[in-house]
């Protein structure tokens, strides 16, 4: 057995929250004359792209929303989508504020926070998770974001502060995410690292082929309340 980790950092987007069905949910509920579906996956598309400017150095430090902003009005233009007001857009552009947590995230976050520091490990800025938090109960820590590190992930100062931050050596932080290079990048930083399936992310359509167990993750669960069991919590 693995000695429990002091502190959980969890992935936000996918593997907290569900992404692609709240959007496509708000897109339906504005009733834009567009596939839902496409729409919410080519916004997530320009979303690492973004970031790897940043990260190049091509771009200075700019705040996810304002990359989720620059995205959405490309999007809006290929879409064809000129029947927006700028309130209307900006609006749109705050559902990453508000994206509706998974069936199991709320109870499997209180079950692993008796037993552990819970806190977030994410590329959103820290408004944006903290609205998100407040909107759908999640119960946090601490709200820690690439904005604290001036860092995107995978870049290891990301991973390697949340353990600064705590006064903790690297092994004593697990990374909890439902994406494999986030966990890779972790595990190379020496983070414990534990998979959560999330076989819907990218929406009914898409049937994820990556959900096997590997070898880098010390933990491998369907969902945080699987986590939470194989943790004693």
């Amino acid at each position: 057995m693995i000695k429990p980790s002091k502190i959980l950092a969890f992935d936000v987007f996918g593997t907290i929250v569900d992404w692609h069905g709240s959007i496509v949910a708000e897109v339906e509920r504005l009733g834009l004359a567009v596939d839902p579906i496409e729409f919410a996956s080519a916004w997530r598309s320009g979303y690492k792209p973004a970031m790897a400017k940043v990260r190049s150095g091509k771009l200075g430090w700019t705040k996810i929303d304002d990359l989720h902003r620059s995205i959405l009005d490309d999007l809006l233009k290929s879409f064809d989508i000129n029947s927006l007001s700028e309130s209307q857009i900006h609006d749109l552009n705050q559902i990453w504020h508000r994206l509706n947590p998974w069936p199991d995230t709320v109870e499997g976050l209180g079950r692993l926070k008796r037993q552990s520091m819970i806190v977030t490990l994410s590329n959103g800025n820290l408004g944006l998770l903290a609205d998100m938090a407040k909107n759908a109960a999640l119960p946090w820590d601490l709200i820690l974001s690439a904005e604290v590190f001036r860092h995107y992930k995978p870049d290891p100062e990301t991973y390697l502060g949340v353990a600064d931050i705590f006064d903790v050596s690297p092994e004593e932080v697990m990374l909890v995410a439902a994406h494999k290079d986030d966990l890779l990048a972790a595990k190379a930083c020496g983070l414990k690292t534990a998979f959560i399936e999330r076989p819907l992310e990218f929406g009914p359509k898409v049937i994820r082929d990556d959900l096997h167990r590997e070898s880098f993750t010390d933990y491998h669960a369907k969902d945080l309340n699987d986590l939470a069991t194989q943790l004693g919590c």
